[in-house]
């Protein structure tokens, strides 16, 4: 009866891997990945042309929604959701080293006072390879970037410090990540088309996201400052005197909101903080599981590996390995569920009243915006 039984292990063995031969797999080509690179580092204070203020959005993340290949549920789609607001504070971050910009803010939504506007898209993430779909444009609908960016890591962007022990810390500090050559390439790419539009053109940039927000303010009153062009870029048509009062209240104005959206960043900044070790953490153990998985599948459906040893043991040994591989997945997915545990209070503190407002962070926006157009109306009389 034993004879039997390991036969029929033996046959069970050889067929599944002849059966996952026999699956057609699509093949997708892959977004090259950036390789190593080296920020663009301004060495001076750039001018004031060239100052421009940067809001990054939030990402947006389809493959929450689609869930994720192989071990998809709701705890790792919690994660996608969380990365949508720990992603865009590292281009934040990579943007402000680089010294090439001005202000450089994480926002909930699109922003009307600022000069260049980055989304973000999602398209694969998880601790072997990252990849955006990445889209900048400018205050006069000028499109400076519309493209995929991936990055690959190795073993080695992975320190000792990433991997949780009780005695083990993770060290902030001195961490970098392993998709950094992926925001510097962003950054160096957007460096290099600044430095290509003539210096007019970078100020009237500025010139229209001052009248831009001025007519999100109060349409009624700056409705005619912009023109489009009939591929919709605007210039300024007509530009109020410096001493015009109305452009003095929507200066002010302008300098409230941005006190505003500086609280919005720092309450990311805290975010960012407060999932860093565990996310990163997360990030490790996801780069150990698939390359543990990958190296079970190979030993346990390489035919050719089979034609070469078919002797029980061997047989064994391998199906012992693709068993350990599933509990290794099985520990993957509480992992998974202990970090969002532990970053809940800090999403729970980032939709925490701002200035008396209340609801999520972009429900907090919008009502921010709200507020100030009735102030403004009230100040200016229009109420």
């Amino acid at each position: 009866m034993a004879v039997v039984n390991k036969s029929y292990f033996c046959f069970l063995i050889l067929s599944l891997g002849s059966c996952a031969q026999n699956i057609p797999v699509p093949v997708e080509p892959l977004i090259p990945s950036v390789g190593t690179v080296i920020l663009d580092q301004n060495i001076v204070t750039p001018a004031d042309s060239e100052a421009l203020e940067i809001g990054v959005r939030v990402f947006e993340n389809p493959l929450a929604a689609e869930g994720t290949v192989g071990f998809g549920d709701l705890a790792f789609n919690e994660i996608r959701d969380n990365e949508t607001h720990y992603l865009p504070y590292l281009l934040r971050n990579t943007l402000l080293e680089s010294n090439h910009w001005g202000a450089v803010r994480v926002l909930p939504q699109n922003d009307p006072s600022m000069d260049l506007l980055i989304a973000g898209s999602v398209i694969k993430s998880d601790g072997q390879r990252l990849e955006l779909h990445i889209e900048v444009k400018d205050s006069t609908g000028r499109e400076w970037l519309n493209k995929d960016y991936a990055d690959v890591t190795q073993e080695e962007d992975f320190p000792e410090s990433t991997r949780y022990t009780p005695g083990n810390r993770f060290e902030a500090g001195s961490f970098v990540d392993p998709f950094q050559d992926l925001y510097d390439q962003i950054n160096n790419d957007l460096v290099a088309l600044r430095d290509a539009i003539p210096a007019e053109q970078l100020i009237d940039i500025k010139r229209v996201s001052q009248m831009v927000y001025a007519s999100d303010l109060s349409p009624d009153s700056f409705s005619n400052t912009l023109t489009a062009d009939s591929a919709g870029r605007l210039s300024v048509n007509s530009l109020p005197a410096l001493d015009d009062p109305m452009i003095a209240r929507v200066e002010d104005m302008r300098l409230r909101h941005h006190l505003f959206i500086d609280t919005v960043d720092e309450y990311y900044q805290a975010l960012y903080e407060d999932m860093q070790p565990s996310y990163v953490t997360w990030r490790r153990y996801s780069y150990d599981q698939i390359e543990q998985t990958e190296s079970a599948l190979q030993e346990a459906y390489d035919a050719s590996r089979y034609s070469s040893s078919r002797s029980y043991l061997t047989l064994t040994q391998r199906y012992d390995r693709y068993r350990w591989s599933k509990i290794y997945e099985l520990e993957f997915q509480e992992l998974a569920t202990g970090f969002n545990r532990e970053i809940a209070p800090a999403i729970l503190e980032l939709n925490k009243q701002v200035h008396g407002l209340s609801g999520t962070m972009e429900e907090q926006y919008i009502q921010w915006r709200r507020i100030l157009r009735e102030l403004f109306a009230l100040e200016t009389g229009q109420l």
